[in-house]
């Protein structure tokens, strides 16, 4: 019997988000704009790597869906000494898949809006 090999691949981006707050006294987490999370396939809960562009800092956390509308993205706890307002970030998510699958990963830019 042979087992079956997975890989972790790229399953969402939500790219060129910017820190809009910082809440150093909070459980943790990053705050994300409900309507963002949804159009990036990322579900509120779901681990998260988050990669500031600014400074090349890298963490691993969960999402929390913000006020659809809202814009927010909130580093919060420690998270919060990883980043400043105004810093652009990566947000990302993975899957596991059969080796011998492939998976389309949603990209939403925030770029140009």
């Amino acid at each position: 019997m042979s087992a079956e090999i997975s890989i972790t691949v790229l399953k969402s981006k939500l790219s060129y988000a910017i820190v809009t707050q910082t809440e150093l006294y909070y459980e943790g987490s990053i705050t994300i704009d409900s309507d963002w999370l949804a159009a990036a396939d990322i579900r509120a809960g779901e681990q998260v790597h988050v990669v500031n562009i600014n400074n090349g800092e890298r963490l691993i956390t969960y999402a929390i869906a913000g006020d659809a509308g809202s814009g927010i993205i909130a580093l919060n706890g420690p998270a919060a000494r990883l980043g400043a307002v105004g810093d652009p970030v990566f947000i990302l998510t993975y899957a596991q898949i059969p080796a011998h699958h492939t998976l389309d990963p949603v990209v939403y830019s925030l770029k140009d809006s």
